[in-house]
């Protein structure tokens, strides 16, 4: 029992404490609008996340991550409207739709990979953006896609009595994305993220070592959609409600950029990602600057961070602070002090000359004195 709710907390700690700080932290100190800017990077966070998953867990590249957040947005409404289900049931329902939408995605993705995957993906982003932009967010009208065009504008999902203001939605947002992080980080601690760092590798070791390679890929598609679903549920509570220029085909490439940018292997760099895909642009407007500069930043760091730092900031800056802790931290009495890398020793071993067969400091043995001294 002990040994099970160690393992638990492993698990549930880091992100519940890191939740539980934001959500106390943020609202008594920025206004509202930085308060909504912040909602949203938390949303985007788990979405970085997901692709996270599939990228640099299981090696697929899938640019369609935005559509699969503005499917779940859209999917929340609908289901409100007609059904009126309480938030954590509707966000349990938008979730598993969107998860059926990734299985049906990851079935005939299977046979795809690389580049192909990616070009099917992001056209799969660019159609539901046509989609949308000819038929609407639901917001409140009759029919199957409750789109009424004489209504003016989109609605907002209805928050729940008990996080009616910003404040209190922001709290329920941060503690919902902190339990998608555990759920994504039970999967990469058990089997699944066994499995998925098998077939990374290599497929074709992993279906030796038998690992249903289908399944297990099926398993991260229909995972990362599902937490992107239930963010987009999450986003469509938002104030103003969801806007089809939202969910443009770019924005799939901008969040690729971002998530290789910040760091694809780590959760810490999903939630980087969130911060430089929300909070970057409101802090170029804040100054004057077109947020159009950013596609040029993310650029230049997307290159520096392939050429130099394959881990991505994130990573960078752990292996940084280990180092420096490394130098840091206090030597035992009488240890000897570390070389540096490259650093010649004080004393260098002695070498034959090659004259006299004495030691002579610096001098390099040569081959018939080697083979003279049976060497």
């Amino acid at each position: 029992m002990h040994r099970t709710t160690e393992k638990l907390w492993r698990v549930l700690g880091v992100p519940l404490a890191v939740a539980v700080a934001a959500a106390l932290v943020l609202p008594p100190v920025v206004g509202t609008y930085w308060l909504q800017v912040f909602t949203a990077a938390v949303v985007y966070s788990v979405v970085a996340l997901g692709l996270g998953i599939l990228q640099g867990r299981v090696g697929l590249i899938s640019m369609g991550q935005i559509a699969i957040l503005a499917i779940g947005g859209w999917t929340a409404l609908r289901l409100e409207q007609a059904f009126g289900l309480p938030l954590p049931l509707l966000l349990l329902a938008v979730g598993l739709v969107t998860a059926v939408v990734g299985v049906l995605i990851g079935l005939p993705a299977l046979r795809l990979s690389g580049l192909h995957l990616a070009l099917v993906t992001l056209m799969l982003a660019a159609a539901l953006a046509i989609v949308l932009t000819n038929a609407g967010f639901p917001n409140g009208g009759g029919g199957l896609l409750g789109h009424d065009p004489l209504l003016p504008g989109n609605v907002a999902l209805p928050r729940p009595s008990w996080a009616t203001t910003d404040e209190a939605y922001f709290r329920l947002t941060v503690l919902v994305c902190a339990l998608l992080f555990a759920l994504a980080l039970a999967h990469l601690r058990g089997r699944p993220g066994r499995a998925w760092a098998a077939i990374r590798q290599s497929e074709f070791a992993a279906r030796s070592a038998g690992i249903n390679v289908t399944l297990y890929k099926l398993v991260a598609f229909a995972l990362a959609c599902f937490m992107t679903g239930v963010a987009g549920g999450l986003l469509a509570g938002s104030s103003g409600g969801l806007s089809v220029y939202q969910f443009a085909p770019q924005e799939s490439i901008s969040l690729l950029a971002v998530v290789l940018m910040a760091g694809m292997g780590s959760p810490w760099g999903a939630v980087l990602a969130g911060v430089l895909m929300k909070v970057m642009p409101a802090v170029t407007d804040l100054f004057g600057v077109s947020s159009s500069l950013l596609l040029v930043l993310f650029g230049l760091g997307l290159v520096q961070t392939l050429v130099t730092s394959p881990g991505g900031i994130v990573g960078q800056l752990g292996s940084d602070l280990g180092r420096l802790g490394r130098r840091l931290r206090p030597r035992p009495a009488g240890a000897p002090a570390p070389v540096a890398p490259g650093t010649p020793f004080d004393t260098p071993p002695p070498v034959r000359s090659p004259d006299d067969g004495h030691p002579a400091a610096g001098a390099a043995p040569s081959f018939t004195s080697a083979r003279r001294e049976g060497r």
